[in-house]
């Protein structure tokens, strides 16, 4: 098995609910297709570069997870039909950081 970081960007209307209920879906989706996730990141709502589909803003979701083929093209056929998810990222890697969050809330 293979390391992957997969970031999610999902509308930014979507409500608190909504956004755990999506975490949660993709989260058991990994552990379901012979994956192991690792960690997941919420790096919260930020602005997006370009305008993508109307929207200014989105929330980004971000796994790392231990995967095959498999649990790849679920998260890929998954991805394509949910509605409320603008944009998404998967990248391969030989090992993960786990240790830096580059986007964490710094809550003084």
């Amino acid at each position: 098995m293979a390391f992957y970081e997969n970031t999610i960007v999902a509308k930014q209307d979507l409500a608190e609910k909504e956004l755990k209920s999506i975490i949660k879906k993709y989260s058991s989706l990994i552990e379901n297709t012979s994956g192991k996730l690792v960690k997941v990141e919420e790096w919260g709502l930020l602005n997006l570069s370009n305008k993508i589909k109307k929207y200014k803003k989105g929330f980004y979701i971000h796994y790392k997870f231990e995967g095959n083929k498999e649990t790849l093209s679920e998260i890929e056929k998954k991805i394509k039909v949910d509605n409320s998810i603008i944009r998404h990222l998967t990248v391969k890697y030989k090992k993960l950081d786990t240790k830096n969050e580059f986007f964490k809330n710094k809550s003084n």
